[in-house]
């Protein structure tokens, strides 16, 4: 399967990229021959490589996600936008993944991309919901430096 990102890097694919000038070693397979008897020198055809990506998409699923606005929350914004883009990707045959968390990463679903891998995503997007409170104190607790109290002396 040929993904449709174009790479800088030139290899086999079937998008036209640009001639160059033989050279020693070239495989003669791709000797442009018309463009030999126009000009009577050797030219290669050179070709655009095609490449796939492969792409988690990574939703919040903590309490805060819960907030709405005009009754629609933060969480079915990023659902809504996490279930397009898995559409898109899959659409162009790219493979996604999908990875929701919280206090820990609740969900991991690997990056495939055969199309019925969207359901798989949809399913698990729809089985989530906000938590409605922290297992833990949230990653920003837990990793900046705890004040001293009373102590300011350093």
């Amino acid at each position: 399967m040929v993904g449709i990102h174009a790479s800088r890097a030139k290899g086999l694919s079937s998008e036209f990229e640009e001639h160059r000038g033989y050279a020693q070693g070239d495989d003669t397979r791709h000797i442009d021959w018309k463009a030999y008897a126009k000009f009577d020198r050797y030219f290669i055809k050179e070709y655009r490589e095609t490449t796939n990506l492969k792409a988690y998409l990574v939703v919040d699923c903590s309490a805060s996600m819960d907030y709405a606005s005009d009754g629609i929350s933060k969480f079915a914004y990023g659902s809504t936008l996490a279930a397009s883009l898995t559409y898109l990707m899959l659409k162009q045959q790219d493979a996604v993944g999908l990875i929701t968390f919280s206090d820990k990463i609740e969900k991991m679903i690997p990056p495939k991309a055969a199309r019925d891998h969207l359901f798989a995503v949809l399913k698990a997007l729809e089985d989530t919901t906000p938590r409605a409170r922290p297992r833990r104190p949230p990653f920003s607790r837990i990793w900046l430096p705890r004040s001293r109290g009373g102590d300011s002396s350093s």
